[in-house]
């Protein structure tokens, strides 16, 4: 008896050492492979070119809460880029802890993950590695992009933390690579070489002739350009600038009566919930709030291709009679004194083929509000998010890896009513059936013997 037990135990405890070794082995060397149509469960060529460009350690913060599956669903889905780039290291935040830290982190959706790298900074708030991949590659972009703003003629200020400036808002653009600088056409007769882009933000007081002229000869040679401009200031002297971009300016105050639905008392508040298709507003789902609007209308006949970027609701128009002292709800629309019913534009992303050899796309956004943007406003929903997206598109961060994954040929099987029947019939009876007859036949064998 002894000698039949022997090779029994023998075999059992070659098993465990098998085991352990392969155990052992698998702690000290990770071997994946993708069997998914696609090899959808791995990173692309261009996403592994791009971590080639890291030379030197990630750091990724997200801000998800303990609990529920948001943060172990990052986890698995950052754990491709450490397979492959070692040196990321991940940190996760509980938002919930500090809300005033997250909000002036510039924090906006739960499981929003924070880049480090060189001294640069990055914000991802998609999970996806088309969001993910284009963020690491700006992070190994060397050298700050000139962002030159307008002053002198009361214009918002980008150093400042006043209400109508936009301090808030530039301050967190320089940890990606953004420099603000100041551009007074009284000190400087043109647009400095090397300015990536020029901003004219709300002038308060008329710009002179000779700051005009060089703003339309930076857009004439190819020069990319954000202008905010606010209602109830006609700025007649733009006008050659306008015409340059091919826009116009509409007469009065874009007042929404759609706002009452969304609990806003003041018809002057546009809030925006949908946006025209655009590179800039793709993907864009977060409300964005602007306090006075003033409504913009393209020119067809220019180089210039005018993409709407901004859109009221059927429920808007312009109301060109003063309306500070007067009641909400006394504001009705008259198209007899000329006021345009909506939906009406009031931001255009335009774009043409560069006069400038060194390019080859120009790009140009208008719209209609500054306040937006400010310090006061910026906290509104996506305006952060909505002026975010401007710039990176301004500064051509849109253009970056295009990650293309062909769609799986077996997510979707489609069954005929009298297929779904037979499945039913072959699990519900066919195999019990079967399992019921090989038991049968087992049982009537053994009792044979």
């Amino acid at each position: 008896m002894t000698k039949r037990r022997l090779p029994i135990w023998l075999y059992a405890l070659l098993l465990l050492i098998a085991a352990g070794c392969i155990g052992y082995l698998g702690t000290r060397h990770a071997r994946v492979f993708d069997w998914s149509s696609g090899d959808r469960a791995s990173l692309t060529a261009p996403t592994r070119a791009v971590l080639q460009k890291l030379h030197g350690p990630v750091q990724i913060t997200s801000y998800a809460a303990p609990g529920g599956k948001l943060r172990p669903t990052i986890a698995a889905f950052l754990q491709r880029y450490q397979a492959v780039k070692p040196d990321i290291s991940v940190r996760f935040v509980d938002p919930d802890k500090n809300p005033a830290a997250m909000r002036a982190a510039g924090i906006e959706v739960a499981g929003e993950m924070v880049l480090r790298y060189d001294g640069r900074t990055q914000h991802v708030r998609a999970l996806s590695e088309d969001a993910l991949t284009n963020a690491m590659e700006r992070l190994t972009r060397d050298g700050d992009r000139i962002v030159a703003f307008v002053t002198g003629d009361g214009e918002r200020r980008a150093d400042s933390s006043a209400g109508a400036d936009l301090g808030l808002f530039i301050k967190p653009l320089a940890a990606r690579g953004v420099r603000a600088v100041p551009l007074n056409f009284s000190q400087v007769g043109q647009v400095p070489q090397g300015t990536r882009l020029v901003v004219l933000a709300s002038p308060q007081s008329a710009l002179p002739k000779p700051a005009v002229q060089a703003l339309v000869d930076y857009v004439r040679d190819g020069g990319n350009l954000l202008w905010l401009s606010d209602p109830g200031q006609a700025h007649p002297e733009l006008d050659p600038l306008a015409h340059a971009l091919g826009v116009q300016r509409l007469p009065g105050l874009l007042v929404d009566g759609q706002g009452a639905a969304l609990g806003l008392n003041d018809p002057r508040i546009v809030a925006l919930g949908s946006y025209p298709p655009t590179a800039i507003t793709k993907g864009l789902v977060q409300t964005t709030v602007f306090a006075q609007v003033q409504a913009l209308a393209s020119i067809s006949d220019t180089e210039w291709s005018a993409r709407p970027l901004l859109r009221s609701s059927p429920k808007s128009w312009t109301e060109l009679q003063p309306i500070d002292d007067r009641h909400p709800s006394t504001i009705r629309f008259d198209p007899a004194k000329g006021e345009l019913r909506g939906p009406l534009d009031f931001g255009f992303a335009l774009s043409r083929l560069s006069p400038s050899p060194d390019k080859n796309e120009q790009r140009a956004v208008v719209i209609g509000d500054g306040d937006f943007l400010s310090n006061a406003f910026l906290g509104q929903a996506g305006n952060r998010a909505l002026g975010e997206r401007v710039f990176e598109w301004l500064l051509g961060d849109d253009a970056l890896i295009g990650v293309d994954r062909a769609a799986a040929p077996d997510r979707v099987v489609h069954l005929s009513r009298g297929g779904l029947t037979m499945m039913a019939a072959v699990f519900m009876i066919g195999l019990p059936l079967l399992l019921l007859l090989l038991g049968t036949g087992i049982a009537w064998r053994r009792r044979r013997r």
